[in-house]
């Protein structure tokens, strides 16, 4: 099973981007998009069926704004749209879909960047968030949490740690977070298998950060630790240029 998390941008922008030879190619049996920016009557998503797969998306009240989506080639036994508090699901941030055997999620975590209220609620829906995969690992054991968290998890992550400690998505109690989330029973797929540095997810489109590779890796592929031992490979797919930030691939076997 090769899964993918893609922070696409926008996925109208994507699309006008060649973005379906890209997902011809690449060829995941499961594909978690973050910032689709885009209601279902908004865009053209017979390309994509036409590829077999099957779309399900949770769009923002907000136009143009936030948004996940899973497209998947199985048809899922369940599918989830949200997490059960409005505050949250309102901007468009969680979708799981339920197979037979494993389950997977794709979520779009906010950013604390724009102003301090928003890093405020940013920490909001890290304690949250946290405490809403705690009450569904039960029923749902074998879980794979794909997305943009927002946040680097150690200095290896970020191109500047000692410019950049205590900017909104490396901050102290964000990185903590992340610790006690992945202590919580979780592997990093990604750091599995790449532990070198310089490796990162998202470019600012500023002063040409991406062919400097001044990055920060803020998407994961997270899944349950009694997932590991199926753990194959795993990978930024840099060449893929319809976004600031490039896909997460890992695959399972």
């Amino acid at each position: 099973m090769k899964v993918i998390s893609y922070n696409i941008n926008g996925i109208r922008a994507g699309l006008k981007k060649d973005f379906i030879s890209w997902l011809k190619a690449a060829n995941p049996d499961v594909l978690c998009l973050q910032e689709v920016k885009a209601n279902r009557d908004q865009v053209d998503l017979s390309g994509l069926e036409d590829l077999g797969y099957r779309v399900y998306l949770h769009s923002a009240e907000k136009k143009g704004y936030s948004g996940v989506a899973i497209l998947c080639k199985e048809e899922p036994v369940n599918v989830t749209y949200g997490c059960g508090m409005n505050e949250y699901d309102i901007e468009g941030r969680v979708i799981r879909c339920d197979f037979s055997d494993f389950s997977v999620m794709s979520v779009y975590m906010p950013s604390g960047a724009s102003k301090p209220e928003r890093q405020d609620f940013k920490l909001r829906w890290l304690v949250d968030f946290r405490e809403y995969i705690s009450e569904i690992r039960t029923a749902l054991p074998k879980l794979v949490i794909c997305g943009d968290f927002n946040l680097c998890h150690k200095p290896i992550d970020i191109h500047n740690p000692f410019g950049l400690d205590g900017y909104p998505g490396f901050t102290q109690v964000e990185r903590d977070w992340m610790t006690s989330f992945l202590d919580d029973g979780f592997v990093d797929t990604f750091r599995e298998f790449n532990p070198n540095p310089n490796q990162y997810s998202w470019w600012s489109y500023r002063s040409g950060a991406r062919s400097k590779n001044l990055g920060w890796r803020i998407d994961y592929v997270l899944s349950t630790h009694n997932m590991k031992d199926h753990l194959k490979r795993s990978a930024h797919l840099t060449s893929a240029h319809h976004s600031d930030h490039c896909p997460v691939m890992t695959e399972f076997v």
